[in-house]
């Protein structure tokens, strides 16, 4: 598809993804928060004028580090999301949303990442003007009644001492506009049922590896289940995973939620196998707590700037 841009426009998109790799670069390892601003708003800026070159929707950037680049599932449309940190307390998201347009035109929205204003993140839909903001690592594309859905998972910086993880469901409405969110988390089949979610967000210890992905094998979203490491529940920057899952299965258009995947039946009638820091009566085992704490000190030691993974 790269060969609906032209030779000359080619030309002008590989000038701007220099500018871009660099700016990129500059962004997310500048060490004077006054020189990562610069850079995000040159970059910004520079990703905005490139993006208005014809058929530029087909331009992987590839050379862009540090900046999330996913295309849906269908390639109707993909969209960008970096951060920038102005201290170890305090980082914002940005974002844009570019859809694919058949004479290779620009439509593109801005996010606007309004995360530290927003109490309750969790129950309401979301513009491009009120996004809860987060690094996109993956997106898959569902369906119900003939319209498609995106659930998008994300990283957040958060703060000092944790960091978090976001699902999402992005949608565009009648006028082919984005909408983040909906009533698409349902907790009706747990124990003890809960009002759904319009999106799920967990947070966890800074450096702390947590799995929050779509798994395909077996067509369900796995996320690990956090404990606090030290027996302090009402500080989330002390938990860690514990090794059980629980997770979301999609069916009749919402994310149906399971409080423990390893008990639930897949088609085939066999349940996965975990490998839990609790046991059955549910006591910690402290070495293997212990264990997976060392681990992670391990990551932390050698961690990138950025980290948008599952």
């Amino acid at each position: 598809m790269a060969q609906k841009i032209s030779s000359a426009d080619m030309k002008k998109l590989r000038a701007k993804e220099d500018t871009l790799k660099d700016y990129s670069f500059y962004l997310n390892t500048d060490t004077l928060t006054e020189e990562r601003m610069v850079s995000d708003s040159v970059f910004t800026k520079t990703l905005v004028r490139a993006l208005q070159i014809k058929h530029s929707f087909y331009y992987p950037f590839d050379s862009v580090i540090g900046v999330s680049r996913m295309y849906a599932p269908d390639t109707s449309f993909r969209i960008f999301t970096w951060v920038i940190s102005y201290d170890d307390h305090y980082a914002r998201q940005r974002g844009a949303i570019q859809l694919r347009t058949s004479d290779g035109s620009l439509k593109l929205f801005p996010l606007r990442d309004v995360s530290e204003f927003t109490d309750k993140p969790l129950d309401s839909a979301r513009t491009r003007a009120n996004w809860i903001g987060a690094m996109y690592y993956n997106i898959i594309k569902t369906q119900h009644k003939g319209k498609n859905y995106y659930t998008l998972f994300g990283f957040d910086n958060n703060n000092a001492m944790s960091s978090m993880k976001w699902i999402d469901v992005l949608s565009f409405n009648e006028k082919n506009e984005p909408l983040f969110g909906g009533p698409f988390f349902s907790y009706e089949k747990d124990s003890i049922p809960k009002p759904p979610q319009y999106r799920f967000g967990i947070e966890f210890k800074k450096g702390a590896r947590v799995l929050v992905n779509y798994i395909e094998d077996l067509q369900m979203i796995l996320i690990d289940h956090l404990i606090s490491e030290n027996d302090d529940p009402e500080h989330k920057w002390t938990y860690v995973p514990d090794g059980d899952q629980e997770g979301f299965k999609w069916e009749n258009g919402k994310w149906l939620h399971i409080d423990k995947v390893f008990t639930f039946k897949l088609e085939d009638g066999q349940a996965p196998i975990g490998d839990p820091i609790l046991d059955s009566k549910g006591n910690k085992d402290e070495k293997k707590l212990q264990e997976k704490t060392d681990k992670n000190k391990t990551k932390e030691k050698g961690k990138t700037p950025i980290n948008y993974d599952n």
